[in-house]
C-alpha cells in the first residue's frame, strides 16, 4: 500500500484528455468548432474538465488533439491562466484510443497518466482512483460507473477485489451495472508499449490485452455523474445538470440554478428562464419568451414571445416571434422565421433562412 498522500500522489500524476474526434453527431454545431470547445454551462466544455484536474492537484496536462487542433490552444495556451501546464499533441489521421494515448508518449513525465475521454461530462473525485491505483500497485485503473441500465453499454464485472475480469459488448442480460466511464490510470510503461503509428482501440485491443497476460487491470466502482455529451439531447442535458449543480465543476461553485444568464446579455421582462437553461454573452431575449432546458450560444437574438424547449440555439442565430422550439438545434447564424415551429430533432444548418411560417420542421434543413 502506498504510504504517499494524495497530492504527493496527483503532483506526480500526468493528464493526457483526448480530443481529437469530429463530433458528427453534434451537427451542425461542430461544423466549425470542435466538440470539446462548444460552450457549456458558459464555458468550453473542456474548460470544466481542465478545472477538476486543476482541483485534484494535476498539474501537467496533454492535450491530444485532431480536427481544428489550433482552436485548442488559441484558446488554453500553455494552461497559466488555469495554473496548469498544457501541451499539444496533434494526431495526423485517426489512430482510435488507444492509439491516441500512445500518440502523446513523448510528452509524458510521470509514471502515472491518468486519461481521460474529451467527450465525457463527469463529477467523480480524482484523487481516489488515483489513490486506489497506487494501492493496487495497478498497471491499468478503469474508472467505473454503476448505471441503472447497462444494456446499452459494454460492461466490465470485477472481482471481490476489484480486478477487472473481462470486457463484455452490449447484451440484453448484462451480468454487472458496472460501465466504462472513459477514464483510465497507466503506468507509463504501458502506454509505450501500444503499438505506435497505427489504430489501436484501449478497449478492444489494449486492455484485453493485458487481462490475457495477466497484468494488474484493476477497476474503480462509484455513483458518479457521468454522461457522454455526444448527442444533442445529452449536451443539454450534461450543460443543465451543471447550471443546476447536479453535475458538480469548480468553475460554477456558488452559481448554481435555474438559469446561468452571461451579464451582458439582455432578458427582458416577462421572459421565464428555466430547466438549466444558459444565455450567452450579448444575447438578447425577447419579452414573453419561456426557455426551458435550452443552451443558447453567443450574439443570439430571441424576438417576443418565442418558446423553446430542450434546443440548442447557436452562435448569431435569430429566432422570430412567437416561434416554437423543441428538441432541436439551430446552427450558427439561422435565421428562424416568426410563428414557425421546429420539433423533435429538427437541425438547421448554419447560415439557413427560414420563413415566417407555420409549417412544422422535424428533419434537417
Amino acid at each position: 500500500m502506498t504510504t504517499q498522500s494524495r497530492s504527493d500522489i496527483a503532483g506526480s500524476t500526468d493528464a493526457v484528455i483526448l480530443v481529437g474526434g469530429k463530433g458528427t453527431r453534434l451537427r451542425p454545431l461542430t461544423v466549425n468548432t470542435p466538440k470539446p470547445m462548444l460552450p457549456t454551462a458558459g464555458v468550453p466544455f473542456l474548460k470544466h474538465l481542465l478545472a477538476r484536474i486543476q482541483a485534484a492537484g494535476i498539474q501537467h496536462v496533454v492535450l491530444g488533439t485532431s480536427f481544428k487542433a489550433e482552436v485548442f490552444e488559441e484558446y488554453f495556451g500553455n494552461g497559466e491562466d488555469m495554473g496548469l501546464e498544457i501541451e499539444y499533441v496533434v494526431e495526423d489521421q485517426p489512430l482510435g484510443t488507444g492509439g491516441g494515448i500512445r500518440n502523446v508518449a513523448s510528452k509524458l513525465r510521470a509514471d502515472t497518466v491518468m486519461v481521460f475521454n474529451g467527450d465525457v461530462l463527469g463529477g467523480a473525485e480524482l484523487g481516489p482512483i488515483l489513490e486506489a491505483h497506487h494501492r493496487n500497485d495497478a498497471d491499468a485503473t478503469l474508472h467505473l460507473v454503476r448505471v441503472p441500465d447497462a444494456r446499452a453499454f459494454g460492461c466490465v464485472p470485477t472481482d471481490a477485489d476489484g480486478r477487472v475480469l473481462e470486457f463484455l459488448e452490449k447484451t440484453e442480460d448484462p451480468p454487472t451495472d458496472q460501465i466504462n466511464a472513459g477514464c483510465y490510470v497507466f503506468r507509463r510503461s504501458v502506454i509505450e508499449e501500444i503499438p505506435a503509428r497505427r489504430v489501436v482501440s484501449v478497449e478492444r485491443e489494449t486492455f484485453p490485452k493485458l487481462l490475457e497476460e495477466g497484468r494488474r487491470v484493476f477497476g474503480h466502482v462509484d455513483n458518479a455523474y457521468w454522461r457522454d455529451m455526444g448527442t444533442p439531447g445529452d449536451f443539454v442535458r450534461g450543460s443543465s445538470d451543471l447550471v443546476r449543480g447536479i453535475a458538480p465543476s469548480p468553475l460554477l461553485e456558488g452559481k448554481t440554478g435555474e438559469a446561468l444568464v452571461d451579464e451582458s446579455a439582455g432578458v427582458r421582462d416577462g421572459a421565464l428562464l428555466l430547466g438549466g437553461t444558459v444565455i450567452g454573452r450579448g444575447t438578447e431575449i425577447g419579452a414573453g419568451c419561456r426557455l426551458d432546458d435550452v443552451v443558447v450560444f453567443d450574439g443570439v437574438t430571441i424576438e417576443p414571445g418565442a418558446v423553446i424547449e430542450d434546443s440548442i440555439i447557436a452562435a448569431g442565430a435569430r429566432i422570430g416571434a412567437n416561434a416554437r422550439i423543441r428538441g432541436a438545434v439551430i446552427g450558427e447564424g439561422a435565421v428562424i422565421g416568426a410563428r414557425c415551429e421546429l420539433l423533435d430533432g429538427a437541425r438547421v444548418w448554419p447560415g439557413v433562412e427560414i420563413p415566417d411560417s407555420g409549417i412544422r420542421f422535424s428533419s434537417d434543413a
